[in-house]
């Protein structure tokens, strides 16, 4: 199965607490609070998230983060790469010379293909849009899954 880990999500979540206070200076304490995850884990997500610049820290009395730029100009996969690296589907997606079948493999042309895509479907969306609620399904479709179910 194909999963972000719980540390990208978790940072995606700190991250939309951000998104919906624009410009607004919170502390670690004061994000984990909001985003309901332990104080030790909202410090570990902050440093990868700062170096990949997405949010800004501040010292001080009055010190704490925010986001660097505004949400709509952060997309996931930004999110994902900063606390995973370069998205790879497959070692090879990713680094040349790193499987000992690469110049037979028939499949990895098709493995990069779909790396690209997965890569593409995370750029299209922001940070932003992750504020909004999910779209409501139609009440036929929901009623047709609840039919197959």
């Amino acid at each position: 199965m194909l999963r972000v880990t719980k540390l990208t999500d978790y940072a995606t979540v700190v991250l939309t607490v951000l998104a919906a206070r624009p410009g607004v200076v919170l502390s670690a304490a004061e994000l984990a609070e909001q985003a309901g995850l332990e104080m030790p884990t909202v410090a570990k997500l902050l440093k990868p998230l700062a170096q990949a610049g997405l949010v800004e820290g501040f010292r001080g009395a009055n010190g704490g983060y925010r986001l660097a730029r505004d949400a709509a100009a952060i997309s996931l996969v930004e999110i994902v790469e900063a606390m995973e690296g370069p998205l790879g589907m497959t070692e090879c997606s990713v680094h040349a010379g790193a499987c000992g079948i690469e110049q037979s493999c028939g499949v990895r042309a098709n493995w990069r293909r779909i790396n690209d895509v997965v890569a593409d479907a995370l750029r299209g969306v922001t940070l932003a849009q992750m504020l909004a609620p999910p779209p409501r399904a139609p009440r036929k479709a929901i009623a047709a899954t609840l039919a197959r179910a």
